[in-house]
């Protein structure tokens, strides 16, 4: 209890929502298993999370941490050639995640630590999230045409 004339204590600026659920995205990537990118994903409708997801191989399967990556060892550049690694994608895992559990996405948005793939723009356009906010970069134009094709609405954040 504060008696009176001492000083209230000073508190960080409250964030956004987005900052906010960004910030929960870069710790979802933290369970990552990727050699080369740890990425978080964060499915949220009417500011309530409905899945998370990072990179990482199926479930039960050795993580590329155990095995190594196959993309790694060939010198493949990243943004190319998915079909050689072994993991999942964050954006792919936060659906496969909502989908196993129940829970319709229909309307969410997406908050990534990276702009996501063409694979993944296309599962998110079907799956109806209206918006995706980001931070990373990705090198992959045609998903950045795929969202504005579909009317998604993007954000790069911090």
């Amino acid at each position: 209890m504060m008696t009176t004339g001492e000083p209230m204590p000073v508190c960080a600026p409250r964030p956004s929502w987005e900052e906010y659920f960004m910030e929960i995205a870069r710790v979802v990537a933290t369970r990552s298993t990727c050699l080369r990118r740890q990425v978080g994903a964060v499915l949220v409708k009417n500011r309530q999370i409905l899945a998370t997801g990072y990179n990482g191989a199926p479930r039960g399967l050795r993580h590329c941490l155990e095995r190594g990556c196959l993309r790694e060892q060939l010198g493949i550049p990243s943004g190319e050639r998915h079909e050689l690694c072994r993991g999942l994608h964050a954006e792919q895992n936060a659906i496969i995640q909502a989908a196993y559990h129940g829970i319709a996405i229909q309307g969410a948005e997406l908050y990534g630590t990276h702009q996501p793939c063409a694979v993944c723009a296309k599962m998110l356009v079907n799956a109806d999230v209206t918006a995706v906010y980001f931070a990373g970069a990705y090198p992959d134009d045609l998903a950045m045409e795929v969202f504005e094709e579909a009317g998604t609405r993007l954000y790069r954040m911090a």
